[in-house]
């Protein structure tokens, strides 16, 4: 049995085109299904988006993958953060000076919704 995934076979690049076979009607009732309200000239601009997007699709689909090694992404993940290294910092007792009520050492905050305090 021929192998029909991406790549995986010559004739895969010859079954028919997805997009040949979206219409307006097909694209309305996907629209109501997902529950997207959509007017006549959206459903005819969707259509048309959605059947470049299904071309290019089949287009990838009839690229002959078969050497190319799956990835995850194209590019090898580097942290870009710098090193956690302590650093001079505010001093505690000026902050909560500064901070409009603090008690015991501590910025005090109003309760949380729903909690007396």
């Amino acid at each position: 049995m021929p192998d029909t995934t991406r790549g995986g076979d010559a004739d895969s690049s010859r079954a028919a085109d997805p997009a040949a076979t979206l219409s307006p009607e097909v694209v309305a009732k996907v629209a109501r299904l997902a529950r997207l309200a959509l007017g006549d000239d959206e459903v005819v601009r969707m259509t048309a988006q959605l059947a470049g997007m299904l071309a290019h699709f089949h287009d990838v689909d009839a690229l002959d993958l078969a050497g190319v090694q799956p990835m995850s992404r194209p590019y090898e993940m580097v942290n870009v953060l710098r090193d956690d290294e302590p650093a001079p910092s505010l001093d505690r007792d000026e902050v909560l000076a500064a901070a409009p009520d603090a008690a015991d050492g501590r910025f005090r905050v109003p309760p949380i919704v729903g909690l007396e305090g």
